[in-house]
């Protein structure tokens, strides 16, 4: 077991820099599609054609779309994103003031989601087909139904303007003090909680409830253990790699998702500036913040897989 699994990371990491290169070509593609022209907009109304070719010779790009590929790809092997076009700064400047606040972000919402969810899960697993159990089912499902802006905009409505419990913008900076973070950021946060906590609750329950039907289940029932004790001792274990896999897809989904919240909160984060760089066309932004979404995605879902194995091995030789 102990060759297989550093064999099996190898696999999968070779596997996530295929799917990487791939997310390259789709994001360089996607973006050269995006409307308008960078030097068009710098120059308005006053933009001649002249001009217009120098800013674009200047930036490099006049160049063919292959060339600006390969010369962007290889500069990113190298740890260089380029330069952002808006203001000239170094694009992993740009993006490593962003990366902490939305990290900072996604583990705040983690912090919530992820003991909620398992509690919620274990506890409807044990009392299923109660009311409790419909109703938190009930409650999931609807948090699920509903999209992320709607849901920040109505703890908005409620928590922010009408009872002014938390401030309607989350502006932070590196300076501000953790306690005040924490309050200033609690309506996003519970925003991404709210989302992720309905998925990994419902995982929770189902691989608990799947498990109760074996039959080493039922020995530790008929020994008269209690059934709490049942879950957590003998059921939870086992469930480990459906419910690990879960929540760091959930936990994938807090960083690369958090655009549309950022946006809402006005929050300084990575999914704040992508939504301003592609309002100002800022290509090599763009481009490295998508790229940077999808390698965080393909790390987290590498790892939900060695822990899965390693809480499981029997994952290495499925039948």
């Amino acid at each position: 077991m102990t060759a297989a699994i550093p064999r099996m990371i190898a696999k999968r990491a070779g596997l996530g820099l295929l799917t990487l290169f791939a997310v390259s070509l789709i994001i360089f593609s996607v973006v050269e599609l995006l409307p308008g022209d960078f030097a068009q907009a710098v120059l308005g109304q006053s933009a001649t054609p002249e001009t217009v070719a120098a800013i674009r010779r200047d930036l490099g790009l006049d160049k063919s779309a292959l060339a600006r590929y390969l010369g962007w790809i290889g500069g990113i092997l190298q740890g260089d994103f380029g330069r952002s076009l808006s203001n000239q700064s170094p694009v992993a400047e740009l993006i490593g003031k962003r990366f902490g606040h939305t990290l900072f972000l996604a583990l705040y919402a983690a912090a919530m989601a992820v003991p909620a969810a398992l509690v919620l899960g274990i506890a409807t697993a044990l009392w299923r087909n109660t009311f409790f159990d419909r109703a938190a089912n009930m409650t999931a499902l609807t948090a699920v139904s509903f999209p992320e802006f709607f849901t920040g905009y109505v703890l908005l409505l409620w928590l922010s303007i009408k009872l002014g419990w938390f401030p309607s913008l989350s502006s932070i900076s590196d300076s501000t003090p953790l306690p005040e973070k924490l309050y200033k950021c609690f309506l996003p946060a519970l925003t991404l909680t709210l989302v992720v906590t309905a998925h990994m609750m419902r995982m929770t329950r189902a691989s608990i409830i799947n498990l109760l039907a074996s039959p080493y289940i039922e020995m530790a029932k008929l020994k008269g253990i209690p059934p709490a004790l049942v879950i957590v001792r003998h059921a939870l274990p086992n469930a480990v790699a459906p419910i690990v896999n879960v929540i760091a897809i959930n936990l994938a989904y807090l960083i690369v998702g958090v655009v549309v919240v950022e946006a809402v909160f006005v929050y300084p984060g990575l999914g704040q500036l992508m939504v301003d760089s592609v309002s100002r066309r800022d290509v090599p932004v763009v481009q490295a913040t998508a790229l940077i979404f999808a390698a965080v995605y393909v790390c987290l879902n590498l790892a939900a897989d060695v822990i899965a194995i390693v809480a499981n091995p029997r994952l290495l030789h499925p039948k």
